[in-house]
């Protein structure tokens, strides 16, 4: 079993370069290879695509190290208005006057690029951009996470993860799903694929069952 992974289209730097941007979003949040979209709706269901195909549960997921990137989107009803990101080397971009018709503005964003280790959907790459205090957390922290096992082992900068949820209470709008990146293992950039269901059957002490999927109407 190889403990590298492939990212398409990637061209990376040296591994070395990426500790100090890595940490510095956490100070910049007050393109991406995929373009497969990922997010957690409402209900705290993971799902991908235009047709919102949920994640399959237990599935492993590589993040790109390099592909963090941050900036500013404008939305409309349900449509993106405007976009100004860039890689997380390059300070916030100017984002200009404000699109007419977006409801809240211009919003800091960041986000980064994922590919799929197991289960139906290996192989896909896709994009995770998030604008809420929840997802900018769960980033951040993956971030810092990343920073700090460059500093300690170049060779495997990589993170493996699982993509879960949490919740709190709000006041007003009850029960807040909120997304966690939780990371399995460290891999390295070039190579073959990755197997870890293994690891992850025995750190749950779980069994997974085959879990079913829907796909869902935007």
């Amino acid at each position: 079993m190889s403990n590298l992974v492939a990212f398409a289209g990637s061209n990376l730097p040296s591994v070395t370069s990426i500790s100090s941007a890595l940490r510095s979003i956490v100070t910049e949040v007050s393109g991406l290879t995929g373009t497969t979209l990922l997010k957690m709706d409402k209900t705290g269901t993971w799902v991908f695509g235009g047709l919102e195909t949920e994640v399959e549960t237990g599935s492993t997921w590589a993040v790109n190290p390099f592909s963090f990137v941050h900036g500013f989107i404008a939305w409309g009803e349900g449509e993106v208005l405007g976009e100004k990101m860039v890689n997380i080397t390059q300070p916030l971009p100017e984002h200009g006057d404000t699109p007419a018709g977006a409801k809240r503005g211009w919003e800091t964003q960041i986000g980064m690029s994922l590919k799929c280790l197991s289960g139906e959907d290996k192989g896909l790459e896709v994009r995770y951009s998030v604008t809420s205090a929840g997802g900018k957390i769960a980033v951040q922290a993956l971030a810092v996470a990343i920073a700090g096992q460059v500093d300690s082992d170049q060779t495997t900068p990589v993170p493996v993860i699982t993509l879960k949820k949490d919740h709190y209470i709000h006041k007003q709008y009850g029960k807040i799903f909120v997304p966690v990146l939780s990371i399995v293992e460290w891999v390295g950039l070039d190579g073959e694929e990755v197997e870890t269901d293994e690891k992850i059957n025995e750190e749950s002490n779980e069994e997974i069952a085959k879990p079913t999927r829907r796909r869902r109407s935007v």
